[in-house]
């Protein structure tokens, strides 16, 4: 953002007498704006704390838009980047994105129009481009990771991918979209000014990517930091009741989620209040509470954090040009740490196998094998981790592998082939937190003997 934003059709109109923002002191402003935006994005909290190739998808996507930002200033630099972007992107699965990317960004940053302390993309690097994006096609190639899952859609399934931006994208795209209203004197020639046509770029191949891949938020991921440097160009263009609404908007929001926080926290600890405690054990049935003083002291300063800033943002300061955003991108990490910490125990228990795996381990013991037939690649995983079981394929019973674990949703389906082969049904464990998930457990129907010692064994 900072890059982009020292282009000289970013900069403010300069005043006749002087006193506007120079522009290294703009630019840094609009990238301070462009980071809360995307702290902000509601899609970033959960998705950012997974181990997936979405996350590595989304790191090597930024990494990509900073080198083409910057291409024109540092050469040697931003080209590293945008090798190791792309290349990053090829590896985690996504060739075809990295090479709409790259390709279509260095063909707008060559088309702009130069910043006089700048200079103009040469024949040397659109060559340097297309050696990079030779390496992303030949890496693919050579680890054939060409695989596209193209999902077709019709026009009635364009309110499914609006509702996922509307949410996920919350609240930087209400700026993006004025940004581009604002900005529509230059959007008509957007290939000429990259501080508008890059960004722009990055969101229609990424959202193009969502809805030709079966509208999956993981892959609407990567369009966040391109969505937020336009969400920043907004903030220039608010006016003073805009950016108040803003303001008392998310002020309410984000307390009221931080109040409710703390409400089913101390129901969960006392059982009062006692309609939360209820839902608490509805939900997650069997789940026994924990206190944690360090979690607690965590959220309690975080809490009081917010409460400053509050005061600080509502009280009488010398205006910022980014203040619109402090609130919004304070109040997404507040309710996150909240959650994190006060909640953890009880979003461990509701999302993890573990208590279903440690049911199943009172019955066929730990680190020992199982045999499978028809279970999710979570369920197995599960299985592995917790139990520390060895999974077999199902087959006839065996002494070593006595016992047979399948998905509850297979039964019909594989009841007589399971009968066939020697085996009956022991019982059936339900996960507390998932009344339609089931593991059905199997014995074999007929005892059998131990296997013989050998001497010398």
């Amino acid at each position: 953002v900072y890059a982009l934003t020292r282009h000289p059709a970013a900069q403010p109109v300069a005043f006749a007498f002087g006193g506007e923002a120079k522009p290294a002191d703009y630019a840094r402003a609009m990238a301070d704006g462009g980071l809360l935006a995307l702290l902000a994005c509601l899609g970033l909290a959960r998705l950012s704390h997974e181990t997936t190739p979405a996350l590595s998808q989304l790191c090597f996507a930024a990494l990509v838009f900073f080198g083409l930002s910057t291409w024109t200033r540092h050469r040697i630099q931003s080209a590293a980047a945008v090798a190791a972007g792309m290349l990053g992107l090829t590896l985690s699965g996504a060739p075809s994105l990295a090479l709409w990317l790259g390709m279509g960004g260095s063909l707008i940053c060559a088309t702009a129009q130069p910043d006089p302390a700048q200079r103009r993309l040469t024949m040397l690097d659109v060559g340097l481009m297309a050696l990079i994006a030779l390496l992303c096609i030949t890496t693919a190639g050579a680890l054939d990771l060409w695989r596209w899952r193209v999902v077709p859609h019709t026009m009635v399934d364009v309110h499914v991918l609006a509702k996922l931006m509307v949410w996920f994208t919350w609240p930087a795209w209400p700026l993006a979209l004025w940004a581009l209203w604002r900005w529509r004197g230059q959007l008509s020639r957007g290939w000429r000014y990259p501080h508008l046509g890059l960004p722009l770029w990055f969101v229609i191949v990424t959202v193009g990517a969502t809805w030709f891949t079966g509208l999956s938020d993981r892959a609407l991921l990567t369009s966040l930091p391109a969505i937020a440097t336009l969400a920043a160009l907004a903030l220039p263009t608010l006016r003073r009741s805009l950016g108040a609404l803003i303001d008392w908007f998310t002020l309410l929001f984000f307390s009221v989620c931080a109040l409710i926080i703390w409400v089913v926290w101390v129901a969960m600890q006392t059982g009062t209040p006692a309609k939360p405690a209820a839902n608490v054990a509805r939900l997650a049935p069997e789940f026994v509470p924990e206190f944690s003083v360090g979690a607690f002291a965590l959220a309690l300063a975080a809490t009081m954090a917010w409460g400053a800033l509050v005061r600080w943002r509502t009280g009488y300061h010398r205006a910022a040009i980014w203040k619109s955003l402090v609130l919004p991108a304070s109040g997404a990490a507040l309710c996150w740490l909240l959650l994190t910490s006060l909640w953890l125990p009880l979003l461990d228990y509701a999302r993890s196998y573990a208590p279903l795996v440690t049911k199943i381990s009172h019955i066929t013991g730990t680190g020992g094998c199982l045999q499978y037939a028809g279970l999710s690649k979570a369920q197995g995983a599960a299985l592995m981790h917790h139990a520390q079981a060895r999974l077999m394929p199902m087959q006839a019973p065996q002494s070593d592998c006595p016992w047979l674990i399948m998905d509850g949703v297979n039964r019909s389906l594989l009841s007589a082939k399971i009968q066939s082969l020697g085996w009956v049904e022991e019982t059936a464990i339900k996960r507390p937190t998932d009344k339609d998930e089931t593991l059905v457990i199997y014995r074999p129907a007929k005892a059998m003997a131990a296997p013989a010692d050998v001497p010398g064994r």
